[in-house]
Protein backbone atom coordinates (compact mmCIF):
# COMPACT_ATOMS: atom_id res chain seq x y z
CA UNK A 1 0.00 0.00 0.00
CA UNK A 2 1.51 3.29 -1.05
CA UNK A 3 2.07 5.98 1.54
CA UNK A 4 2.43 3.52 4.42
CA UNK A 5 5.94 3.11 5.77
CA UNK A 6 7.02 -0.42 6.51
CA UNK A 7 7.62 -1.14 10.21
CA UNK A 8 11.28 -0.95 11.16
CA UNK A 9 13.18 -4.20 11.16
CA UNK A 10 14.36 -4.65 14.75
CA UNK A 11 15.65 -8.17 14.32
CA UNK A 12 19.21 -7.01 13.67
CA UNK A 13 19.20 -5.15 16.99
CA UNK A 14 18.02 -8.08 19.07
CA UNK A 15 20.72 -9.99 20.95
CA UNK A 16 21.19 -13.61 19.92
CA UNK A 17 19.28 -16.12 22.04
CA UNK A 18 20.94 -17.83 24.97
CA UNK A 19 21.84 -21.29 23.71
CA UNK A 20 21.20 -23.97 26.34
CA UNK A 21 22.30 -27.61 26.44
CA UNK A 22 20.21 -29.83 28.74
CA UNK A 23 22.02 -32.63 30.58
CA UNK A 24 19.45 -34.61 32.57
CA UNK A 25 18.86 -38.37 32.59
CA UNK A 26 15.19 -38.20 33.58
CA UNK A 27 13.36 -37.91 30.27
CA UNK A 28 10.20 -36.36 31.71
CA UNK A 29 12.14 -33.61 33.48
CA UNK A 30 14.35 -33.04 30.45
CA UNK A 31 11.31 -32.69 28.20
CA UNK A 32 9.76 -30.22 30.63
CA UNK A 33 12.96 -28.17 30.73
CA UNK A 34 13.10 -28.14 26.94
CA UNK A 35 9.55 -26.79 26.65
CA UNK A 36 10.30 -24.16 29.29
CA UNK A 37 13.52 -23.00 27.62
CA UNK A 38 12.18 -23.03 24.06
CA UNK A 39 9.09 -21.00 24.96
CA UNK A 40 11.02 -18.40 26.95
CA UNK A 41 11.95 -15.17 25.14
CA UNK A 42 15.59 -15.06 24.09
CA UNK A 43 16.40 -18.71 24.80
CA UNK A 44 16.70 -21.89 22.78
CA UNK A 45 17.85 -25.44 23.50
CA UNK A 46 20.63 -26.69 21.25
CA UNK A 47 20.90 -30.24 22.50
CA UNK A 48 19.80 -32.84 25.04
CA UNK A 49 22.04 -35.29 26.87
CA UNK A 50 21.01 -38.23 29.03
CA UNK A 51 24.49 -39.02 30.35
CA UNK A 52 27.54 -37.06 31.40
CA UNK A 53 29.52 -38.42 28.47
CA UNK A 54 26.85 -37.21 26.05
CA UNK A 55 26.91 -33.80 27.71
CA UNK A 56 30.66 -33.46 27.14
CA UNK A 57 30.37 -34.53 23.51
CA UNK A 58 27.42 -32.23 22.74
CA UNK A 59 29.02 -29.30 24.56
CA UNK A 60 32.02 -29.54 22.24
CA UNK A 61 29.85 -30.01 19.16
CA UNK A 62 27.10 -27.45 19.81
CA UNK A 63 29.05 -24.80 21.77
CA UNK A 64 26.15 -23.74 24.04
CA UNK A 65 26.26 -20.64 26.20
CA UNK A 66 24.99 -22.58 29.21
CA UNK A 67 24.89 -26.26 30.11
CA UNK A 68 22.11 -27.07 32.56
CA UNK A 69 23.80 -30.04 34.25
CA UNK A 70 22.33 -32.67 36.55
CA UNK A 71 24.76 -34.10 39.10
CA UNK A 72 23.64 -37.71 39.15
CA UNK A 73 23.74 -39.27 35.70
CA UNK A 74 24.83 -42.63 34.28
CA UNK A 75 28.20 -43.29 32.58
CA UNK A 76 29.73 -40.07 33.93
CA UNK A 77 28.38 -37.87 36.69
CA UNK A 78 27.77 -34.16 36.26
CA UNK A 79 30.86 -33.18 38.23
CA UNK A 80 33.26 -35.06 35.97
CA UNK A 81 31.36 -33.81 32.91
CA UNK A 82 31.67 -30.25 34.21
CA UNK A 83 35.40 -30.74 34.83
CA UNK A 84 35.94 -31.93 31.27
CA UNK A 85 33.87 -29.17 29.70
CA UNK A 86 35.36 -26.33 31.75
CA UNK A 87 38.87 -27.73 31.77
CA UNK A 88 39.14 -27.92 27.99
CA UNK A 89 40.43 -24.68 26.40
CA UNK A 90 38.13 -25.43 23.46
CA UNK A 91 35.22 -25.00 25.85
CA UNK A 92 36.11 -21.45 26.85
CA UNK A 93 32.97 -19.42 27.20
CA UNK A 94 30.72 -22.37 28.03
CA UNK A 95 29.11 -21.94 31.43
CA UNK A 96 27.78 -24.80 33.54
CA UNK A 97 24.80 -24.42 35.85
CA UNK A 98 24.45 -27.40 38.17
CA UNK A 99 21.03 -28.84 39.00
CA UNK A 100 20.94 -30.22 42.54
CA UNK A 101 18.49 -31.43 45.15
CA UNK A 102 20.80 -29.61 47.62
CA UNK A 103 19.53 -31.24 50.81
CA UNK A 104 20.56 -34.65 49.47
CA UNK A 105 23.48 -33.89 47.16
CA UNK A 106 26.90 -33.55 48.75
CA UNK A 107 28.57 -32.53 45.53
CA UNK A 108 27.93 -28.81 45.26
CA UNK A 109 31.40 -27.82 46.44
CA UNK A 110 33.04 -30.37 44.15
CA UNK A 111 31.03 -29.10 41.19
CA UNK A 112 32.16 -25.54 41.80
CA UNK A 113 35.77 -26.71 42.03
CA UNK A 114 35.22 -28.49 38.72
CA UNK A 115 34.43 -25.14 37.11
CA UNK A 116 30.66 -24.71 37.44
CA UNK A 117 29.42 -21.13 37.57
CA UNK A 118 26.73 -21.90 40.09
CA UNK A 119 23.98 -24.23 41.09
CA UNK A 120 20.21 -24.33 41.08
CA UNK A 121 17.92 -26.26 43.38
CA UNK A 122 15.56 -28.58 41.49
CA UNK A 123 12.64 -27.26 43.49
CA UNK A 124 13.15 -23.80 41.96
CA UNK A 125 10.27 -22.22 40.11
CA UNK A 126 10.23 -21.79 36.33
CA UNK A 127 10.86 -18.07 36.78
CA UNK A 128 13.88 -18.74 39.02
CA UNK A 129 15.29 -21.28 36.57
CA UNK A 130 15.05 -18.92 33.60
CA UNK A 131 16.58 -16.10 35.64
CA UNK A 132 19.42 -18.42 36.70
CA UNK A 133 20.21 -19.34 33.10
CA UNK A 134 20.31 -15.66 32.13
CA UNK A 135 22.57 -14.77 35.08
CA UNK A 136 25.08 -17.50 34.24
CA UNK A 137 24.94 -16.73 30.51
CA UNK A 138 25.80 -13.10 31.26
CA UNK A 139 29.05 -14.19 32.88
CA UNK A 140 28.01 -13.81 36.49
CA UNK A 141 28.06 -16.54 39.12
CA UNK A 142 24.77 -17.79 40.48
CA UNK A 143 25.67 -17.61 44.14
CA UNK A 144 23.09 -15.55 45.94
CA UNK A 145 24.37 -14.48 49.37
CA UNK A 146 21.79 -16.53 51.30
CA UNK A 147 22.56 -19.64 49.24
CA UNK A 148 26.29 -19.09 49.64
CA UNK A 149 25.95 -18.90 53.43
CA UNK A 150 24.05 -22.17 53.47
CA UNK A 151 26.59 -23.81 51.18
CA UNK A 152 29.48 -22.70 53.37
CA UNK A 153 27.83 -23.82 56.60
CA UNK A 154 26.88 -27.18 55.07
CA UNK A 155 30.36 -27.75 53.65
CA UNK A 156 32.18 -26.86 56.86
CA UNK A 157 30.02 -29.12 59.01
CA UNK A 158 30.59 -32.21 56.84
CA UNK A 159 33.60 -34.54 56.86
CA UNK A 160 35.49 -33.93 53.66
CA UNK A 161 39.01 -34.17 52.26
CA UNK A 162 41.16 -31.12 52.96
CA UNK A 163 41.13 -28.89 49.88
CA UNK A 164 44.30 -28.10 48.02
CA UNK A 165 46.02 -25.07 49.50
CA UNK A 166 45.83 -21.89 47.45
CA UNK A 167 48.62 -19.32 47.59
CA UNK A 168 47.02 -15.95 48.27
CA UNK A 169 50.31 -14.07 48.50
CA UNK A 170 49.59 -12.23 45.25
CA UNK A 171 46.66 -10.28 46.68
CA UNK A 172 46.74 -7.11 48.77
CA UNK A 173 45.45 -6.80 52.33
CA UNK A 174 42.29 -5.04 51.11
CA UNK A 175 41.70 -7.72 48.48
CA UNK A 176 42.20 -10.30 51.22
CA UNK A 177 39.42 -8.63 53.22
CA UNK A 178 37.09 -8.49 50.21
CA UNK A 179 37.74 -12.14 49.36
CA UNK A 180 36.98 -13.21 52.92
CA UNK A 181 33.64 -11.40 52.85
CA UNK A 182 32.78 -12.90 49.46
CA UNK A 183 33.41 -16.33 50.94
CA UNK A 184 31.07 -15.50 53.80
CA UNK A 185 28.28 -14.84 51.37
CA UNK A 186 28.16 -11.05 51.39
CA UNK A 187 26.85 -9.14 48.39
CA UNK A 188 28.79 -6.23 46.89
CA UNK A 189 26.66 -3.69 48.73
CA UNK A 190 27.13 -5.52 52.04
CA UNK A 191 30.90 -5.66 51.51
CA UNK A 192 30.94 -1.95 50.68
CA UNK A 193 29.06 -1.11 53.87
CA UNK A 194 31.21 -3.40 56.00
CA UNK A 195 34.50 -1.97 54.70
CA UNK A 196 33.25 1.62 54.29
CA UNK A 197 33.87 1.58 50.54
CA UNK A 198 31.78 2.44 47.51
CA UNK A 199 30.19 -0.39 45.54
CA UNK A 200 32.28 0.70 42.55
CA UNK A 201 35.47 0.26 44.56
CA UNK A 202 34.35 -3.18 45.70
CA UNK A 203 33.72 -4.16 42.07
CA UNK A 204 37.23 -2.96 41.19
CA UNK A 205 38.74 -5.12 43.93
CA UNK A 206 36.71 -8.11 42.74
CA UNK A 207 37.92 -7.59 39.18
CA UNK A 208 41.51 -7.61 40.41
CA UNK A 209 40.88 -10.74 42.47
CA UNK A 210 39.46 -12.50 39.43
CA UNK A 211 42.56 -11.62 37.42
CA UNK A 212 45.13 -12.44 40.11
CA UNK A 213 43.55 -15.73 41.16
CA UNK A 214 42.72 -16.78 37.61
CA UNK A 215 39.07 -17.18 38.59
CA UNK A 216 36.28 -17.05 36.03
CA UNK A 217 33.60 -15.71 38.36
CA UNK A 218 32.46 -15.21 41.94
CA UNK A 219 31.92 -18.95 42.44
CA UNK A 220 35.58 -19.57 41.77
CA UNK A 221 36.55 -16.82 44.23
CA UNK A 222 34.63 -18.68 46.94
CA UNK A 223 36.65 -21.79 46.12
CA UNK A 224 39.88 -19.79 46.25
CA UNK A 225 38.92 -18.52 49.69
CA UNK A 226 38.31 -22.09 50.90
CA UNK A 227 41.59 -23.29 49.48
CA UNK A 228 43.44 -20.31 50.92
CA UNK A 229 42.15 -21.09 54.40
CA UNK A 230 40.12 -17.90 54.77
CA UNK A 231 36.95 -19.68 55.88
CA UNK A 232 37.50 -21.77 58.99
CA UNK A 233 34.17 -21.63 60.82
CA UNK A 234 30.57 -21.54 59.66
CA UNK A 235 29.25 -18.00 59.33
CA UNK A 236 26.36 -16.96 61.55
CA UNK A 237 22.93 -17.81 60.19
Amino acid sequence: MTGDAAPPDRSSHEPPPVRVLLAEDQVLLRDSLKVLIDTAPGMVTVGEAGTGAEAVLLAHQRRPDVVLMDVRMPDMDGIEATRRICGDPAGAGIRVLILTTFDQDEYVYASLRAGASGFLVKSATATELLAAVRVVASGEALLAPTVTRRLIADFLLRPHPAPARRDLGVITQREHEVLTLIARGMSNSEIAEHLHLTVGTVKTHIGRLLAKLHARDRAQLVIAAYEGGLVATPPPS
